[in-house]
């Protein structure tokens, strides 16, 4: 990731400044307390141009975020979209990883966010698989995490915000600590959730299992977009609670996300899963999940928003 490029610009408050330039102040509100809201999106480069991948969806949710914690974000979905794509387009970005953040900026230092600026700030980079193109073809390594993800009326699930994410680190840092790949986190129940920054789905004889959004995990754009994928392919989708003893005996499990994509997994708390590599279900749906994507077969859900 290129922390520090500039020559790549970021459009912050709806003017595109230099990556170096792109700060703020220390005193802002975000920055002791985690009020921000935010997106991970993807575009990608075919033979038909650059396009991002269910635009109109991931602003949808950025400004659902938003109202769930009272920020009110001073443009339209129109307008972050368009300026989505211009940070793209002048940066000369093909393929990329896009951050849109919506933040209580300097202001006031108490706990009240309410008397605080509201900035928005509109980055992309180039950026690969997140769990790595090796993890991508031949699966990754899984451990179920000590950290459970809150309950209802804790934190909001269904925000995709920065505070929110404490938690995932907890869960991610004990991961790797403990030499996984990445984390499975449980519910407050007990129940499977999500990963640190992924949905989860199992596949038994057949049928895509996936938690429900009761189980405090994310609405994840690529989770259904891979829920619409799997059905297309003639695979029926299940969502229900789903206890941890049933990632063990899976024939295959895979995670979604934007940054991840369709990552398999051949292993959790060293239990191999199925037969220990990527299985022929996910391996179908990641393949004609980039084939929409890389545009060799028809989108004909719409999600390719072309710059």
């Amino acid at each position: 990731m290129a922390w520090d490029d500039s020559a790549s610009k970021v459009w912050m408050d709806g003017e595109l400044v230099d990556w170096k330039d792109a700060t703020i102040h220390s005193l802002s509100h975000v920055v002791h307390y985690g009020t921000s809201v935010f997106e991970g999106i993807r575009a990608y480069s075919n033979e038909n141009g650059v396009a991002v991948f269910r635009l109109k969806e991931h602003v949808r949710r950025l400004f659902d975020s938003a109202k769930i914690y009272s920020i009110p974000i001073p443009y339209t979905e129109e307008e972050i979209a368009d300026a989505i794509k211009l940070t793209i387009k002048e940066n000369g970005l093909k393929s990329c990883y896009i951050r849109p953040i919506v933040f209580r900026g300097y202001g006031e230092l108490g706990v009240n966010p309410l008397n605080c600026p509201v900035n928005v700030v509109i980055a992309a980079w180039d950026w690969g698989s997140y769990l790595g193109e090796e993890g991508m073809e031949n699966g990754v390594d899984i451990g179920v995490s000590s950290w459970r993800k809150p309950a209802p009326d804790t934190f909001p699930a269904l925000a995709k915000c920065g505070a929110n994410y404490m938690n995932s680190q907890l869960a991610k840092i004990e991961a790797i600590e403990h030499g996984y790949d990445e984390a499975i986190m449980l519910d407050y129940m007990g129940y499977v959730s999500e990963g640190s920054g992924e949905n989860i789905f199992l596949v038994e004889d057949g049928v895509l299992h996936t938690p429900s959004l009761g189980s405090s995990n994310l609405r994840g754009i690529t989770r259904d977009s891979i829920m619409k994928v799997a059905r297309d392919l003639g695979y029926e989708v299940i969502e229900e609670r789903i206890v941890r003893e049933r990632l063990y005996l899976a024939d295959e499990v895979f995670f979604t996300g934007t940054a991840a994509e369709v990552t398999p997994i051949r292993s959790i708390d060293h239990k191999t899963i199925g037969s220990g590599k990527r299985g022929p279900v996910a391996k179908e749906i990641q393949s004609t999940f980039f084939d929409i994507v890389e545009g060799k077969i028809e989108d004909k859900h719409g999600w390719l928003d072309y710059i």
